[in-house]
């Protein structure tokens, strides 16, 4: 299957508005792939704090609409990455999963919030679900940025039986060095392909890291964009997962559950 990335570049001047133009006239290049990935809170802006409330919307919101239509136009899945959606008095960090129909198929709202440097623990509220959601090519889980550090999220969904993680990012350029371990780790670790899309560019006095990553299954980065705005392209081979599953069975060898 084709597999696209699209990296993005946060630009403090563009509105909101203006970055979903310009990232759905990005996708319209990738007409032809299977499965595309889009980077966390990208439309918004992961650093704009201030922005969050004001720039909220419901989960049948304006961003659900405008991605529903273009996966359906592509003829596409298409993981659009996150947007602060609003429930009630809640906010959150919630990423959305269309079909090639355009219908919403998954919803996944952030578990791990981020608290070092970043106001989003404080603005949001926690997720409390592992999403994983079935496609024509296999079991997806979804996960964002700093849930990156927490194993056990990606081992449940392995339980659950995920084939394919894709993690949508902001994740700064001063830790990119953990964010390239922990893309090939929780790949080789759960024997999975793991597909990354990282936001890229300075924004809000921070420089985000890029770097967004196709793995597979034994670790191995097979796709990766540097740190400017790209589209990072692959194509990948689910049933090598369960070759490499059955002629090295580390999951069947684990004792504590």
């Amino acid at each position: 299957m084709k597999v696209a990335s699209v990296q993005v570049e946060i630009k403090d001047d563009e509105t909101k508005a203006q970055r979903i133009h310009r990232v759905g006239s990005m996708l319209d290049e990738l007409e032809g792939y299977d499965l595309l990935v889009l980077p966390e809170i990208w439309a918004t802006g992961y650093f704009s704090f201030e922005r969050y409330l004001e720039e909220s919307e419901p989960i049948d919101g304006h961003f659900d609409e405008t991605f529903s239509a273009k996966a359906r136009a592509l003829g596409t899945y298409l993981f659009a990455g996150s947007f602060v959606e609003k429930d009630g008095e809640n906010l959150y960090n919630t990423s959305v999963m269309y079909d090639p129909q355009g219908h919403r198929i998954a919803t996944y709202r952030k578990i791990h919030l981020f608290r070092y440097g970043s106001d989003e623990g404080k603005l949001l509220t926690r997720g409390d679900e592992v999403t994983v959601v079935d496609t024509k090519f296999g079991k997806v889980g979804l996960a964002t940025c700093y849930d990156l550090r927490f194993p056990e999220q990606f081992r449940r969904q392995v339980d659950q039986g995920a084939e394919l993680l894709l993690v949508t990012s902001a994740w700064p350029h001063r830790r990119l060095m953990h964010w390239n371990l922990f893309n090939q780790v929780r790949a080789l670790e759960n024997q999975c392909y793991l597909i990354s899309s990282n936001c890229a560019g300075t924004t809000r006095g921070t420089f985000l890291g890029g770097h967004s990553q196709v793995v597979d299954p034994w670790g191995t980065v097979i796709a990766s964009g540097g740190e400017q705005e790209t589209i990072v392209k692959a194509e990948i081979n689910l049933k090598q997962i369960q070759h490499i599953r059955e002629t090295f069975p580390q999951l069947k060898h684990r004792v504590l559950t």
